[in-house]
């Protein structure tokens, strides 16, 4: 059969394909069912809510082609390419499946979609589509860790900019890390205005429009990347014009409609300067066309009932199929891995007095709380019996698979104005937890002629860890060996004194960890 099977007649040939591709979505399906439907709740976000929009326009985007596709016959060998890819999906779920990390399974579902379509229509046919199926990849939600550190450099930035423009209308105002001082009032640059939310949807967007838009190739790539600045500027001119209503208006120019019609107004802003791009790189072409005719939806030629009919079904492609109803099998009998939780102690019995120094507890606000998404956490300021106080704060998480994990104080810092001016990891002599040799990262910032020391360190299921994406591997490691995620950042920060040195914010600082730091493991278990 030289590798495919045949039909015997073109519509039992037909009829074969049709079942195959409903016994492969059914079985793809409930194989991925717990990441699908954890990509559900994140497409009810408004930063990803456009995730259903954009499965159709794949789906589009791929039948536009369907009468090309009748013509690209498929080389055995390069189905079994896309054989090959399943199969690396396959064991990408098997992974998320095992870690209990949706992401996985999400990254994996993208490589069986390719590897089906790789499977069935062979390299010639994936060259014909690739566009829409590329598209799926802007529908998958950031990790956790990109999306908290993006976010806070584009607040930085929007700030900046916003008080430019507010500043344009002589309007006394002064700005702190992403706080804009207006003097009667305060407005808060939080996450939800970091413009993440116009970031995602327009750059799904701009490659749509690079898509249709038949023009060089740079040209489509410029209106794809330049959804990026076009977003920021925008967010950070909505961001000014708030600013400067409120302070003609009041603070309700902040709030409720008004604030979120301006959002959707942005956004209209935006969809039409990316469209006002495309048509001025059109006239600048030497032979430049009608807009109409380079910028449009192109429906496809009609591809005739029986085009399809007659042709070798791959073997690589009834190989994928039945790869996925195994899948499917193996995950109904590997069932939802439940992650164990650790037993520990609430962060409610910390001890507040120790050896020579007396704590006083603080409270996070719920608005900071709702985007931590913390599990339990220690918050307090300790006064030394000199007259020194360091503030010590932990933050726990008993799960961190599913988007809730430590934020890093190197991206929060600069969030609250002050300047990171000395950022070292360095080993602490003669100091030990949970058994081992303790290292932290030492963080000198300033704001003004205000100092502080901050020495923090990520305490994760028994390691003490300094960088953030080893925290991420290890994260990944001993949710597949030992089937938790569980963990903590620690921090400690003190003040300096005008004229006092840095060393002496150190003794300070070391002295609280000799004191606390073997109390820790029985809220932060190994």
């Amino acid at each position: 059969m030289n590798g495919s099977l045949l039909g015997r007649h073109p519509v039992q040939w037909n009829f074969l394909l049709l079942f195959l591709l409903l016994i492969a979505l059914v079985a793809g399906a409930l194989a991925f069912d717990s990441g699908l439907a954890w990509l559900g709740k994140e497409w009810g976000r408004e930063e990803y809510s456009h995730g259903y929009l954009l499965v159709l326009v794949a789906l589009f985007m791929v039948l536009q082609k369907r009468s090309e596709l009748h013509l690209a016959s498929p080389a055995d060998r390069s189905t079994w390419l896309g054989w090959a890819a399943l199969l690396a999906g396959l064991l990408a779920l098997l992974l998320g499946r095992l870690t209990t990390l949706h992401i996985i399974e999400h990254y994996g579902l993208l490589m069986v979609i390719f590897g089906l379509s790789g499977a069935l229509l062979g390299w010639r046919g994936v060259r014909l589509i690739w566009p829409g199926l590329l598209l799926l990849v802007f529908a998958i939600p950031l990790p956790p860790f990109l999306y908290n550190n993006l976010s806070g450099q584009l607040q930085l930035i929007s700030s900046q900019i916003g008080v430019a423009v507010i500043s344009l209308f002589d309007i006394p105002v002064y700005l702190e890390g992403n706080v804009i001082d207006l003097g009667v009032y305060q407005l808060q640059v939080v996450e939800a205005c970091s413009g993440l939310r116009y970031l995602f949807p327009l750059m799904s967007f701009g490659y749509i429009a690079a898509y249709l838009y038949k023009g060089p190739w740079w040209h489509r790539l410029l209106v794809l990347l330049s959804t990026i600045p076009i977003t920021v500027l925008m967010n950070s001119f909505r961001i000014g014009v708030i600013g400067v209503t409120v302070d003609r208006w009041g603070i309700e120019m902040a709030e409720g409609f008004l604030h979120d019609f301006e959002g959707w107004v942005i956004f209209m802003s935006c969809t039409a300067i990316l469209l006002l791009e495309m048509w001025l790189l059109n006239w600048s072409r030497r032979n430049h066309e009608p807009f109409r005719e380079v910028f449009g939806v192109d429906f496809g030629g009609n591809a005739s009932p029986g085009a399809f009919a007659g042709r070798p079904l791959p073997t690589a492609f009834v190989a994928s199929v039945v790869a996925l109803v195994i899948a499917m099998g193996g995950m109904f009998a590997l069932g939802e891995r439940q992650e164990l939780i650790p037993t520990r102690q609430e962060f409610q019995q910390f001890p507040l007095t120790l050896d020579g120094w007396k704590g006083k507890s603080q409270r996070i606000e719920d608005r900071y709380l709702d985007s931590l998404k913390l599990t339990d956490y220690h918050m307090a300021d300790y006064l030394s019996a000199q007259g020194d106080w360091v503030n010590f704060y932990v933050a726990y998480y008993d799960s961190q698979r599913s988007g809730a994990s430590a934020h890093s104080p190197r991206s929060c810092i600069p969030g609250d104005g002050w300047r990171i001016s000395n950022l070292e990891t360095q080993p602490v002599p003669g100091i030990e937890i949970a058994g081992h040799p303790l290292t932290i990262n030492r963080v000198q910032i300033q704001k003004g002629d205000n100092r502080q020391l901050v020495y923090y360190w990520f305490q994760q299921r028994g390691r003490i860890i300094n960088n953030e994406y080893l925290v991420k591997w290890y994260l990944f490691w001993d949710a597949l060996t030992r089937n938790r995620s569980d963990g903590a950042l620690v921090r400690f920060t003190t003040p300096l004194r005008p004229g006092e040195q840095w060393a002496e914010g150190d003794a300070r600082i070391r002295e609280l960890i000799r004191q606390v730091g073997p109390k820790i493991v029985a809220y932060v278990p190994e």
